[in-house]
């Protein structure tokens, strides 16, 4: 396929017609290629091409992210071997990731093609999980099952021992992960600028009861005790291993493995931090005014300007 190619990544159960109409128009006026995974191809015009799920991102110029934060880790999680760039378009809740609002997808668009934007890199996690390889940008997690006891767990770095969790569950997290499940258990929020590795328990019950913070170097090992009740392993979310009653989980962390698409990274950061505020802190007005669509805040601010004398 010849030209410029940008692949679709959809939100599994949400409408994204609206997007893709707008994405397709403008990718027919271009001249630009539009792909999809084969098992969306009914959620998309007749103009896009499906392709095995496999090759999506092995065939794309770049990727274009259609939901909230889940939809666009399963994009990065997508191009982890060939990392592309993913830009998000925000149809979630809070969205740390995502950056762009649908009506400013057509000059979005334009700056994706010309490559005008800056490229925000991500880590994430490789992990062995009872002999499955998988990836994590997020964090993953060990999570006990409701009334079957604790997630029972050592802890190794790099081969030595540290000691042993009694907790609800155990979430292991990149710095970009730092604010989802981690950060709920109790765990510190890490800049994105850092290069680091959070082990967190929540609610814990015996053994270490802290965060714990690792240097990128270092390799994590969680190997279930034989005391420990039935647990899920969770990655980015999702389930990948149910009920496990032995077995162990390696982390090692990988840089540079997504390339996020930023436009704005100064606004880009200026929201996010705002949208942390609105988890446990409270908000100034000009805080709250910053979430607003753009039109809506000039309209404020025109009605707020002083009458001419």
């Amino acid at each position: 396929m010849a030209g410029y190619v940008i692949g679709l990544v959809l939100h599994p159960t949400r409408d994204v017609s609206a997007v893709v109409e707008i994405i397709d128009r403008w990718a027919t006026q271009h001249g630009k290629a539009l792909i999809v995974r084969a098992e969306d191809r009914h959620r998309v015009p007749a103009s896009v091409e499906p392709v095995a799920a496999a090759e999506l991102a092995a065939r794309s110029d770049a990727l274009i992210s259609i939901g909230g934060d889940g939809t666009m880790l399963g994009a990065l999680r997508c191009a982890v071997r060939d990392p592309r760039p993913v830009l998000g378009v925000h149809l979630g809740r809070l969205g740390f990731l995502v950056e762009v609002e649908p009506p400013d997808l057509p000059p979005a668009l334009d700056r994706l093609a010309a490559h005008d934007y800056t490229v925000e890199s991500h880590a994430c996690l490789a992990c062995d999980v009872c002999g499955d390889d998988v990836v994590a940008f997020n964090d993953v997690a060990l999570v006990r099952h409701p009334g079957s006891g604790f997630v029972t767990a050592t802890l190794a770095v790099d081969g030595q021992r540290y000691g042993y969790y009694r907790c609800d569950a155990l979430v292991v997290s990149t710095p970009t992960g730092s604010t989802a499940y981690s950060y709920a258990a109790g765990g510190p929020l890490i800049s994105p600028a850092t290069q680091a590795v959070v082990v967190t328990p929540s609610a814990p019950m015996a053994g270490i009861s802290r965060s714990v913070v690792l240097s990128p170097e270092e390799t994590v090992h969680l190997e279930l005790r034989p005391e420990s009740a039935p647990v899920a392993v969770e990655m980015d979310g999702l389930v990948i291993r149910d009920a496990a009653t032995e077995g162990s989980v390696r982390i090692r962390y990988v840089p540079n493995a997504g390339l996020v698409v930023r436009l704005d990274p100064r606004r880009h950061q200026e929201r996010n931090q705002i949208k942390l505020s609105l988890l446990d802190l409270p908000l100034l007005p000009d805080q709250l005014r910053e979430l607003l669509p753009d039109e809506l805040r000039e309209q404020l601010n025109r009605r707020e300007l002083p009458p001419p004398r």
